[in-house]
């Protein structure tokens, strides 16, 4: 079974796309529609990476030592928009999505396609949350190293654009590792 998501339109949609599906992030104006954009052109990325692939080759760990896969990754970053947005910004009470807190692990009932249909409902849900909310607004980070620390809209969006960018780059090498796809 090979995944046919693709990068799903919002806010964004009427800005530029580039010629694979993804937003081009906003070149100019305000700050939060720029911060989304680039949130949401890394988003669109990490699909594209998976674009294409069987649940097999998603859960190839093709950078040996390393175990990372790229069912993996979506997963991860599944938990993190939960993290971010509903439990830190929103202050819910929520388990993790997998077994796993991390996300990393793979369960082998759990596909690529489950994986991304989850992620999807987890941008979502944090989109709904942090509407209206002006970048200004904190929430507070519940446990880890930074347990207590108060942080804004900005700090979440700004930190996941970073998480995004990393984790795109190790997608960047799985990908090519996989089947030899480069780019984006």
């Amino acid at each position: 079974m090979t995944s046919d998501h693709t990068p799903r339109p919002d806010h964004t949609s009427a800005h530029p796309a580039l010629p694979d599906g993804r937003p081009i992030p906003l070149p100019t104006g305000p700050e939060r529609p720029m911060l989304e954009s680039w949130l949401d052109f890394h988003r669109a990325t990490l699909e594209l990476k998976c674009r294409g692939l069987s649940d097999g080759q998603a859960r190839a760990a093709s950078a040996q030592p390393s175990e990372l896969t790229l069912l993996g990754l979506v997963q991860h970053l599944a938990e993190v928009e939960r993290t971010w947005f509903q439990r830190v910004l929103g202050g819910l009470d929520l388990p993790p999505l997998f077994e796993e807190e991390s996300g990393y692990g793979l369960d082998p009932a759990r596909g690529l396609d489950e994986a991304l249909t989850v992620w999807h409902r987890e941008i979502a849900r944090g989109r709904e949350l942090c509407a209206g909310r002006p970048l200004e607004a904190t929430g507070r980070i519940a446990d880890g190293p930074m347990a207590g620390t108060e942080v804004s809209v900005r700090w979440v969006l700004i930190h996941l654009i970073e998480e995004y960018a990393r984790h795109n780059g190790h997608a960047d090498i799985l990908r090519e590792r996989i089947d030899g796809a480069t780019g984006a």
